[in-house]
């Protein structure tokens, strides 16, 4: 019988495999010019890493975990989020005493989590995201919050909508989690079980509640900036001045709590709008937390960071058309003429790959006419020809898929003319007034332009 792959998990291959490795390319380029390290923790932690660094009140922790007992009777826990296992090993190696702080550090790899799939959201997913610990700083937080759009607008995303609020210190929470409870309390029978059950464990988090009439309900509950203390108030504003000195536009969100229960202060959501306006919901969110790294065994670090699900991400650029120029080719495809030159089509190919280009080549004898069709859809730009009466020159047929031109090329030559043909070069480099066009020499183009790197030359 045929195996189906586990409900909420899928196979990713081929072009999807590359848009994954596209994006997540760009968004470590990105976050590296931040001064981003990257980091790679285990899959598998004990589950208390979780249930004490995510929160035992968190949807995550309370429905959505994969949590089992191993072979030594240990509980242990498939990584629901990133953020409590870097802050696991931050305790576990010591780093907070031998590295410079703040540490800076991103992540890329499968999460999981127990929840209904749906279009862009699975049960195994990769996520994308940044953590940096250690400096308790609003301009850090607003770095983190720069960053996250940054990394969004490399990936061409041009309309996008920041949601922001603070969720503030302590003394903040603890007051409004008071006034949330007596507003909620003479509402909590209408609500669906989840909140009543938030209303004991943490009433913030039925502000975060998707249960349409319960969003009705949380309209008329207090809001969070009438119970910010004076230093989270004075701490946000500064945040938020930050931001707006780039320019960025954002909406106060008082609803915004975010899902997890270490964040403290900012929190922050990014969502994609279309080009008419419809809002695709959060691709990115984040925030600070405090107090994550002391529960987990280690000093009183503060940190921020924000993580968005690659597949998601994928989904919304798909929706965009920015991937449709996003291909995976090969440079050079080697054709035997006839049967008695596989061998040595073959070895050709190994000496292109050898020179550090892509290269294919039939196990078969076929046609020419496959051959090109085969070239084509591996979206090859340089056939090489190769028959007896070329092995005997010294020389292979070189066509230009592109342009349709066809030369003659010595197989002495090739890497010079591979290098040409696929790594076209632009003069001398510099940038000159024709443009690249020809050569340049002594100061001077040979299309009587200035060179500007004369005084090199000279």
């Amino acid at each position: 019988m045929a195996i189906a792959p586990v409900k909420g998990t899928k196979d990713i291959y081929k072009d999807e495999a590359l848009y994954h490795r596209y994006v997540s390319s760009f968004l470590r380029s990105t976050v590296e010019l931040y001064g981003f390290k990257e980091i790679e923790t285990p899959v598998l932690e004990h589950t208390e890493v979780f249930t004490h660094g995510t929160g035992e009140s968190s949807d995550v922790v309370r429905k959505e975990m994969y949590t089992f007992e191993d072979k030594g009777s240990r509980s242990v826990t498939m990584r629901p989020e990133f953020t409590a296992g870097i802050v696991r090993s931050i305790v576990s190696n010591k780093w907070y005493a031998t590295e410079d702080l703040p540490l800076k550090m991103y992540y890329h790899g499968p999460a999981f989590r127990y929840e209904r799939p749906q279009l862009g959201r699975y049960r195994q997913f990769h996520q994308f995201g940044v953590e940096e610990i250690g400096l308790d700083s609003a301009r850090a937080d607003a770095e983190i919050v720069i960053m996250a759009i940054h990394s969004l607008s490399v990936l061409g995303f041009k309309n996008v909508k920041l949601k922001i609020n603070s969720i503030g210190d302590a003394e903040s929470r603890n007051n409004y989690k008071k006034a949330l409870v007596e507003y909620f309390s003479s509402r909590i029978d209408e609500m669906c079980p989840d909140c009543k059950e938030r209303l004991e464990l943490n009433p913030l988090r039925i502000l975060d509640c998707k249960v349409p009439a319960d969003q009705e309900i949380a309209k008329g509950a207090p809001s969070m900036k009438d119970y910010l203390s004076e230093a989270s108030e004075k701490r946000f504003y500064e945040t938020l001045s930050i931001i707006n000195d780039f320019g960025i536009e954002y909406e106060v969100d008082d609803g915004l709590v975010r899902g997890l229960d270490y964040y403290s202060e900012m929190v922050f959501e990014i969502h994609i709008l279309s080009e008419e306006g419809k809002d695709y919901g959060a691709v990115c969110g984040g925030g600070h937390y405090g107090g994550l790294v002391k529960l987990l065994g280690g000093p009183d670090l503060p940190g921020v960071g924000y993580a968005m699900g690659v597949e998601r991400v994928v989904s919304l650029m798909q929706d965009n058309h920015l991937l449709d120029d996003v291909k995976e080719t090969t440079d050079v495809y080697v054709m035997p003429i006839g049967q008695d030159m596989l061998d040595d089509a073959f070895t050709l190919t190994m000496n292109v790959r050898s020179l550090g280009y892509s290269a294919e080549t039939p196990m078969a004898n076929m046609k020419m006419g496959a051959m090109f069709k085969k070239a084509e859809k591996r979206g090859c730009k340089i056939a090489l020809i190769l028959g007896e009466e070329e092995l005997n020159s010294g020389v292979v047929q070189m066509k230009n898929l592109e342009t349709q031109v066809q030369k003659t090329v010595a197989l002495d030559d090739l890497e010079d003319v591979l290098n040409e043909e696929l790594n076209p070069s632009s003069g001398c480099g510099c940038g000159c007034s024709c443009d690249g066009d020809c050569d340049c020499e002594g100061g001077e183009c040979e299309c009587g332009g200035k060179c500007c790197c004369s005084e090199e030359k000279n």
